[in-house]
């Protein structure tokens, strides 16, 4: 039985990460995640600072053909080599993951439905939609705790690129979405209606 390839779209902070947590922990090793953020580009011969700068939030700050031929890959029964990314050093670092196939791949990611190639690969196309103000609190706790930023380059982040991007790609993605996930991995009627859709997929095996 082939892999069943679910997307989880959304904006920063919308409960993507939560939701894809829950089905993990419920389906165990039947589930494979991939995060799209491993895949920003490599950034060679720049500096830390150039780097702090980038658009992260910009299409082309993704290597996506290598997302789509990973997801070829595994669910053609091979592993493939993950890339890892540094949130602290802002680039894509000299490891990998190996990353074995699942009978169910997950791929998480803010801009995943914004490419038709990477799009026409989910079984299931699934966008959180959480409030404005809320995504960004939460982005903010985020970046600071977890990651080491200061509050002030997460606001300066949010204002000069987090936000246009969200409007200009992430937003209108939202129309391609199979379903609509209000409050991301806080709705236990969607969670429920999703863990049963993968139930039904992995017992067909």
């Amino acid at each position: 039985m082939s892999a069943i390839i679910i997307g989880i779209a959304g904006g920063t902070g919308s409960g993507k990460t939560t939701l894809t947590r829950h089905l993990k922990e419920h389906f165990g090793p039947d589930v494979t995640v991939v995060g799209h953020d491993s895949y920003y580009k490599r950034q060679e011969g720049t500096t830390y600072e150039e780097r702090v700068i980038q658009n992260y939030d910009h299409p082309s700050a993704f290597d996506t053909d290598l997302l789509i031929q990973h997801l070829r890959e595994l669910k053609e029964g091979r592993s493939i080599q993950c890339p890892v990314y540094s949130y602290v050093d802002y680039n894509r670092t000299d490891q990998t993951v190996e990353i074995s196939p699942t009978k169910v791949l997950i791929v998480e990611g803010v801009l995943i439905f914004q490419d038709p190639v990477l799009r026409e690969l989910f079984d299931i196309k699934i966008f959180v939609e959480t409030d404005a103000d809320e995504r960004i609190l939460r982005r903010a706790l985020r970046d600071v705790e977890e990651r080491g930023r200061t509050l002030r380059s997460v606001v300066n982040q949010y204002l000069t690129t987090v936000k246009p991007m969200h409007e200009q790609y992430v937003e209108p993605s939202r129309k391609y979405a199979d379903i609509i996930v209000l409050q991301g991995g806080h709705n236990l009627v969607a969670l429920e209606m999703i863990m049963q859709r993968i139930q039904n997929h992995i017992d067909q095996d």
